[in-house]
């Protein structure tokens, strides 16, 4: 544009225009080198850290209408759960498969086949079983009351067509509802049907036992291990530290039971009619003890020890099909001691008493001695690969009379049992165990011993 202006102007103009073009060009360069300057100086300004303001020049008093601010607008209170929105569901379900690898599956009429009064899958024609499927639901109705209510989907009801067992019946295990007495909730009142505190086995869970059944002598006393009536617990909150610590860390713990229990119940059994106006009374009592204090080869474990006993009457069912008018003294007191597994761990419980029997002599039920228990040893291993696993060995021994069964039938058990629980996740476990058994069969009417070697598997889903 300026070489057109040039080209169209005379000489004179065109030297005046030229000099005034350059007077504006400086200009521009001029304003451009000042904005750039300006533009670095406000972008140092905003990287250096800020100064004190100067001091604001007093204010003047100025008279000025003011309007109340606006008020805030106020925040909705929370709605407060309703009692069935804080309940859980939950459970396990355990399939079980028996292979004999040699021994009495079978034995003429009047002899003992090998048989075990905890799973009815061991025998001649066993095969893939539901030993339990469990569902529990439970939560808090109140801050001070709490409800559990668990059934069973797997057990198996008799004589429905003549001999033959049907299985897959629902059956009430738990029913009952916690009042707890104070507010850090370590003593409370424990309403219906529920476990009786006897025994530390006899309590634990057997979605968290390690081997597959209980042993015969101890949960002798407490046959399916519940049993109606009222319970109190009280857990120092000592102890609750120490089982809290043990649960996290991924131990087998006995439950949400106390420390201390004392109860009432009617003492018949789980499901089963009291016959008489005696209830049995029961106390329950256990204590962790930590050894980190005895040198560093003990740092972190954990030492448990207890007793419990039992004052009862029962009435044990005939083969009649009745139940008997006689009430037999049922009364026994047992100790059990636990060094959990951090890795070795030693478990072992006995008890002691007298209780109903069937005599052979005399045809009848009598009140006789009993004794018995069990001795395990146990490794855990947990590892970040393959999950955690748990080889055991448990020995058990038991004389004395099965007041669960039919006229009272007297077992008289010696186990060995040598397994490994595989947990890959916290949903699956697995169970591969070899068990050498003697045993007498839970039946009056079949005499004598019978021996085998038995390959015993489980799966059990946890949700």
């Amino acid at each position: 544009m300026t070489a057109g202006l040039l080209a169209l102007t005379p000489q004179g103009a065109q030297a005046q225009s030229n000099a005034e073009l350059q007077q504006q060009i400086d200009e521009l360069k001029a304003q451009i080198q000042a904005l750039t300057g300006a533009l670095a100086a406000s972008k140092n300004a905003a990287a250096a850290p800020p100064q004190a303001a100067p001091a604001a020049p007093a204010p003047v008093a100025v008279a000025v209408a003011q309007t109340p601010p606006p008020a805030p607008a106020s925040t909705p209170t929370p709605k407060a759960k309703a009692w069935y929105e804080k309940l859980s569901l939950r459970g396990y379900t355990q399939m079980r498969y028996n292979a004999f690898l040699s021994g009495d599956d079978t034995a003429p009429t009047g002899l003992s086949r090998l048989r075990s009064v905890h799973d009815s899958s061991i025998s001649d024609r066993g095969s893939f079983s539901l030993r339990r499927a469990r569902l529990v639901l439970q939560g808090d109705i109140s801050d001070r009351v709490s409800l559990y209510l668990q059934s069973d989907f797997a057990t198996a009801v008799n004589n429905q067509a003549g001999s033959e067992r049907r299985e897959g019946f629902a059956q009430l295990r738990d029913a009952y509802a916690d009042v707890f007495l104070d507010k850090r909730k370590s003593l409370r009142l424990r309403f219906g049907q529920s476990k009786v505190p006897f025994g530390w086995e006899n309590m634990q869970s057997s979605s968290n036992r390690l081997t597959l059944d209980r042993s015969d002598a101890i949960n002798s006393a407490v046959p399916s291990e519940r049993d109606l009536g009222i319970v109190g617990y009280y857990t120092p909150p000592s102890v609750q530290n120490i089982w809290d610590r043990l649960g996290h860390d991924g131990q087998k713990l006995f439950g949400n039971y106390g420390a201390f229990g004392v109860g009432l119940f009617n003492g018949q059994g789980t499901n089963r009619t009291e016959q008489n106006r005696g209830l049995m009374k029961v106390a329950f009592a256990t204590w962790p003890f930590e050894l980190d204090g005895l040198g560093d080869a003990l740092e972190g474990q954990v030492f448990e020890i207890g007793g419990s006993a039992m004052l009862n009457d029962v009435q044990p069912e005939l083969r009649s099909g009745s139940v008997s008018t006689i009430a037999y003294d049922d009364n026994r007191v047992g100790i059990h001691a636990m060094l959990y597994p951090q890795p070795f761990g030693i478990q072992a419980e006995w008890n002691w008493g007298k209780g109903p029997e069937f005599d052979r002599a005399s045809q009848s039920i009598e009140t006789k001695n009993l004794s018995g228990g069990y001795v395990q040893m146990m490794v855990r291993l947990p590892t970040d690969s393959v999950g955690t696993l748990m080889p055991y060995g448990r020995w058990q021994h038991y004389r004395g009379g099965w007041k669960a069964g039919i006229n009272a039938p007297r077992l008289e058990t010696d186990e060995f049992e040598l397994g490994v629980e595989w947990q890959p996740w916290k949903a699956l476990e697995f169970t591969l165990a070899y068990a050498r058994m003697k045993r007498a069969e839970a039946d009056e009417r079949r005499t004598g011993r019978a021996e085998g070697n038995l390959i015993r598997t489980q799966v059990q889903w946890n949700y």
